[in-house]
């Protein structure tokens, strides 16, 4: 679910207080985007939507999530925007911060 191995490398390459601001915005883009995926319509641009929470998710490990986004990316890409699984996008993300957050708090990144 969490690619911890990104994470260690992420918060050695900017240091500790970085990531947890990168972190935060993350969390907070995260939970924008998925607001916006949430009520789209058939003109917003849910493969931009889906393609940004996906390489936000990537850059900071959220590997499930990313994929979930990926496959979202390619059905809405193929004209297949109804069988885009918000809802198992959103699942998909609250499981991966709890997933994270644990994670963090146990030291496994450290």
């Amino acid at each position: 679910m969490i690619d911890w191995m990104r994470v260690r490398e992420l918060r050695e390459e900017i240091g500790t207080d970085a990531f947890e601001e990168v972190l935060d915005l993350f969390l907070e883009e995260a939970e924008t985007a998925l607001a916006v995926l949430r009520t789209a319509t058939q003109e917003d641009d849910l493969e931009a939507q889906l393609h940004f929470l996906k390489g936000s998710a990537l850059n900071l490990g959220f590997a499930a999530l990313a994929d979930l986004c990926a496959e979202g990316e390619d059905r809405t890409r193929a004209g297949q925007r109804d069988a885009v699984d918000i809802s198992g996008i959103v699942a998909g993300y609250e499981a991966s911060k709890a997933a994270f957050l644990a994670g963090i708090a146990k030291g496994i990144a450290a």
